[in-house]
């Protein structure tokens, strides 16, 4: 059973201070007030604050290490997967997909990688991986359909197709990529087609060809060459799709824009200094919510964040069993102003290998990681067990808020996901080479939690809208009006507290999430259709260059509460 902390009321408060107080989170930073927790429960879960969220055991074992996740849409299903060379599991495969037409020769052929995990009751559904994952990279197609590229030994050039039936397993081609796909990057484009970048010793990118088909060229990328160190720290470039159908690709900490359609480099941006920002020196990064009020902009602004990292000699160091303290700063650039630069602020502690989600309010969460070493196997040490809250639009000053801190280490190979409902579903960290549970200061991890953003909070249900409105088995085109009907327990509803978002749920691996993106719709008008009843009409993005064609959740936020999300199909 799962173990839930849930915040009390505050007795000495009135509703409307307690309320009041929870709509305008974080405005004072250093607030001392807190609501008291229900009790405890075993695996040390408490200590939780009405501002500060609280989290849920969800499941004590997910039968595999979840190195790799993504949500599948319209299932209640989130995929999870490491790798076949790492051994035993703890979750065998069915009889009758173990020996594939062969004597049972290695761990994989008895013992599952990849799991299908029911997002409610926890059950999972073991799957079949032919090719080893480890270090893959993937998406969600504009059908639906999962594609997942590269890997290590012989999947570094396999190509794998995941569908989202309650029977379908993993369809592979090997062969099908022109370069060794391990470690790299992929990034869906405005025609639902996907370029692959980087990987190690892979100064290059390929797009991704169509189901049965190989690719047969890699583009040269020196940029990649130049940006790898003794210690690589370029590998798991941080890619981007802007709003003007460039690629934003950064790597090591030097970006530059490329035009895919002519394969050029654009523009170089500025170095963002003060250290190494990808793996093995594992920063966060995020595009930040892209906002589509003015129907008919020049430019749609799109801003980059990067958060945390390693100083350049971090990984060097870290081979000897010296763990310097990670990176703090952050840096924050539009990459549609050919004259930005960075602009810096500071965490309030220090994070590597880290996840960075895009929350349904536009705000950005910052969780699992560690506060000194680098990621892989044992080099990294101080787990970073307390979530932050980034707020985008906040003054420099108050941008940052600390919420409640876990009780479970989620060290390199752990894994985040925004689910339907707005909580955050966390797996995964093993910093060691195959499944181990003894000896290890920080052993394999195959608990499973969920954490509430306070957004969540009991008392702000009078803010929580609930979208009636159905899209299943419909499909939304650029540039179109739609109506989204919603219940929401208030008499009026005023434009200036109501937004809506649409969220393209990622790939996450390796503290980076793959074509994660929010975007807040332009709202048309509002209008009230009976008691506590209430219809907004929104545009859909206007182009495939703002939201590659895909599955989208499209949430109702009144008053920083978002209600649950809806599966939305936009081509």
């Amino acid at each position: 059973m799962a173990c839930l902390i849930k915040p009390l009321l505050l007795l000495p408060l009135s509703f409307w201070v307690y309320s009041t107080f929870l709509h305008d989170l974080w405005h004072t930073q250093n607030s001392s007030l807190t609501a008291p927790i229900i009790g405890g429960c075993h695996g040390g879960y408490g200590g939780s604050s009405a501002r500060g969220g609280w989290w849920e055991l969800a499941s004590e074992n997910s039968g595999v290490s979840a190195m790799h996740m993504f949500i599948f849409p319209n299932t209640d299903k989130a995929i999870m997967f490491d790798g076949i060379v790492f051994g035993k599991s703890q979750i065998q495969l069915p009889s009758a997909t173990r020996i594939l037409g062969r004597k049972i020769k290695t761990n994989a052929d008895l013992w599952a990688h990849a799991v299908e995990f029911d997002i409610d009751s926890a059950a999972i559904r073991p799957l079949k991986i032919l090719t080893d994952t480890w270090a893959s990279a993937g998406g969600l197609s504009a059908n639906g359909t999962f594609v997942l590229s590269g890997g290590w030994s012989d999947g570094q050039r396999t190509l794998r197709y995941l569908s989202g039936c309650s029977t379908c397993n993993w369809e592979e081609f090997t062969g099908a990529l022109a370069g060794k796909r391990w470690y790299s990057t992929q990034q869906i484009l405005s025609d639902g087609s996907f370029i692959v970048v980087g990987g190690r010793q892979m100064f290059n990118y390929e797009y991704v060809p169509n189901n049965g088909v190989s690719s047969k060229k890699n583009y040269q990328l020196p940029f990649l060459h130049e940006t790898s160190d003794p210690e690589e720290n370029n590998l798991y470039p941080f890619v981007f799709l802007s709003t003007d159908g460039n690629l934003f690709i950064f790597a090591n900490n030097r970006s530059i824009l490329l035009n895919p359609t002519i394969n050029k480099i654009i523009r170089e941006l500025p170095i963002l200094p003060g250290g190494s920002r990808n793996y093995p020196s594992s920063a966060m990064s995020a595009l930040l919510p892209i906002k589509l009020h003015d129907p008919n902009p020049n430019v749609i602004k799109a801003e980059v964040l990067i958060c945390g990292g390693a100083k350049h000699e971090a990984a060097n160091l870290a081979s000897k069993g010296i763990f310097v303290d990670a990176k703090k700063d952050c840096g924050r650039i539009d990459i549609t102003n050919p004259s930005a630069t960075w602009q810096k602020v500071m965490m309030p502690s220090p994070r590597v290998m880290g996840d960075m989600l895009l929350l349904p309010t536009g705000d950005v969460l910052m969780i699992n990681g560690a506060k000194k070493g680098i990621a892989g196997w044992g080099f990294a040490d101080d787990p970073n067990t307390t979530p932050v809250l980034y707020k985008p639009e906040n003054p420099k000053t108050r941008q940052f808020f600390e919420l409640t801190a876990t009780t479970i280490p989620r060290m390199s190979h752990s894994t985040s996901a925004v689910l339907p409902d707005g909580k955050i579903l966390v797996a995964g960290s093993n910093p060691n080479y195959n499944y181990n549970f003894t000896d290890v200061k920080y052993p394999t991890e195959l608990r499973v939690e969920k954490f509430y953003p306070p957004y969540l909070d009991p008392l702000l249900v009078s803010d929580r809208p609930f979208i009636i409105s159905t899209f299943r088995g419909k499909t939304v085109n650029y540039g179109q009006y739609f109506v989204i009907e919603f219940k929401l327990k208030k008499l009026e509803v005023s434009l200036v507290h109501l937004k809506v978002t649409m969220y393209a749920p990622p790939f996450t691996t390796h503290g980076f999430s793959m074509g994660q993106r929010l975007l807040e719709l332009a709202i048309e008008k509002l209008i009230n259709i009976g008691p506590e009843n209430f219809q907004v009409s929104v545009m859909a993005p206007p182009t495939a260059t703002i939201a590659p064609p895909s599955y989208y959740l499209v949430f109702v936020v009144h008053s920083g509460v978002p209600s649950p999300g809806v599966w939305v199909q936009i081509r």
